[in-house]
């Protein structure tokens, strides 16, 4: 049976990667729904409480950046800024974002564009990323899935990103991809009990494609699976992936930050 690693073994390895332990690291997780935040140290522990915001209904970035700004405003203190969002992320270029809207968003150089506004630096990576960083046991090859408004996945092997793939919108069946099968529209259209069977056969298909020795799975549905899960997959929160905001700063992810020019207040 496969137990999850003690926290402090986790801890024990942020501290080794990421020696700045003066780190106040502003996290922001933007949802479909929700714009999440707080602010960890270099360990991952968060020294306030979760703040979040409503996700504007044009979720554009000329609506988005303000209300990051707004939810940064609530925390006076940190010296770096991780942000998880929901889409293909490239050297802190926003290439697709399907929840939001890939129109508005395609080739958007997100990460500059926040390090201007919140003038600190900054990483970007896609929202399950980063918390497959802040989930993973660090051994082995590791996924991390998302249920939400759409499937996100993040691939990890010994704890470290693999480059990012978009699971979800590879074809499912004629119909449609796999945000198409089991995404939130998914959940609500077909109910509960469909909603569960086709669970049932994409998990089939990831063990069957990917070999994992870990599969994570989180997001607002992840409380909605009704059928028994194999030893080696684990149910898990978003307060505990938040924690991989600190791992992007680790030396040992190949996370490529936009260069940071300190702008006067």
């Amino acid at each position: 049976m496969y137990i999850h690693p003690p926290v402090y073994k986790i801890h024990n390895r942020l501290l080794m990667e990421n020696n700045n332990t003066g780190d106040k690291i502003l996290t922001v997780d933007i949802g479909g729904s929700h714009i999440k935040g707080t602010v960890l140290n270099h360990l991952g522990v968060p020294q306030t409480d979760y703040y979040r915001l409503v996700t504007p209904t044009s979720p554009s970035p000329d609506n988005v950046l303000p209300t990051i700004k707004a939810l940064a405003d609530h925390f006076p203190d940190y010296n770096k800024v991780s942000v998880g969002f929901p889409g293909y992320v490239k050297d802190g270029v926003v290439l697709t974002a399907p929840n939001l809207n890939t129109k508005a968003w395609a080739n958007f150089a997100f990460c500059d564009e926040l390090q201007k506004l919140l003038n600190r630096p900054a990483r970007l990576v896609n929202d399950a990323d980063m918390q497959g960083l802040g989930i993973v046991s660090g051994k082995g090859f590791e996924i991390m899935v998302t249920l939400g408004t759409g499937f996100g996945t993040a691939f990890l092997m010994d704890g470290v990103l693999l480059p990012h793939i978009e699971l979800a919108h590879h074809p499912l069946s004629k119909k449609g991809d796999y945000d198409w099968y089991i995404g939130e529209r998914a959940f609500k259209k077909k109910g509960r009990k469909a909603w569960n069977k086709r669970m049932k056969k994409v998990l089939a298909i990831l063990k069957t494609v990917f070999n994992y020795d870990r599969l994570y799975i989180g997001g607002g549905n992840a409380d909605e699976l009704a059928f028994r899960l194999d030893s080696n997959i684990k149910i898990v929160t978003n307060q505990d992936g938040i924690k991989g905001g600190a791992r992007l700063w680790a030396d040992n992810q190949p996370v490529s930050p936009a260069t940071f020019i300190a702008h006067p207040a």
